[in-house]
Order: C-alpha cells, then structure tokens, then sequence
C-alpha cells in the first residue's frame, strides 16, 4: 500500500517527464508504470511502492477550481523538497544535469549535518528542488 508519497504538479510535463524517466531508474531504481511525454499524469515505482508522480499543474487546476489563480506564485524560498539517497552524489548529480537538471549547489560533504554525509542540490526543469545525499 502508498502511504505517502510525492505527486508533483508541473507546468512543464514533456521536460520533467524526460528528466524524471531519464534519471528514476538508475538513481532509485524506480520503474514507470503510466503516462509519457504529453501527459497530463505519470508515475514510477520502486517495487510495488509509489516513488513519485507528475500531474500537469492546469489540468489539476481545472479539477479542483483554481484555475483562475496565478499559476506562479511570487519569488520565495522553497516550501519542499525531493531528497533521494544515493551511492555516488557526483555521479548522480552529472547524470541529472545531462537530463536538464539545474545546478544549485555542487556536490559538497556536510559534516556538520553528519560525519560522512555528502550533499548536492539541483532543480529539475521545472524548478522543484532536489537534494541528492549520500552517508
């Protein structure tokens, strides 16, 4: 059974869905089960688990009635995050950025936050941030 899992919704299906489904199998070993490029939904899974969906923004927001609001919201610091656990930060962070990811911040080692932890933050084409860390 999903408990919880992350659906996001992006104004950029076609490119998050390339980036998503470039860079789930390697990274999480996630497999996509529904949906392609035209969208508007997709989704991976790690086994029999949900590991992530894309919804097209607009389409939800004709669902659920705010489709007359902005579809972007004033600059801000960000609210969430994606946060996947990898073997290799600096490989996983070259294999995201050949796919359209954006660099953030490179590939660092943070032992403040954990004696052996290193980090990476990129966003993917749809701005969403993501961490990629290794222990």
């Amino acid at each position: 059974m999903d408990a919880l899992y992350p659906r996001l919704l992006v104004a950029r299906f076609a490119e998050c869905f390339r980036f998503y489904d470039a860079v789930l199998p390697e990274l999480l070993g996630a497999a996509r089960q529904k949906g392609d490029p035209s969208g508007p939904y997709a989704n991976w899974d790690v086994g029999i688990e949900a590991a992530l969906v894309l919804f097209d923004r607009a389409a939800l927001a004709a669902v659920v009635g705010t489709g007359d609001l902005p579809a972007e919201p004033p600059a801000a610091q960000d609210r969430t995050m994606l946060t996947c656990r990898v073997q290799d930060v600096d490989a996983a962070l070259a294999l995201c950025l050949a796919h359209g990811g954006t660099l953030v911040v490179g590939a660092t080692d943070r032992p403040q936050w954990g004696p052996t932890l290193r980090t990476a933050h990129l966003r993917d084409p749809d701005g969403t941030l993501i961490e990629l860390q290794s222990y």
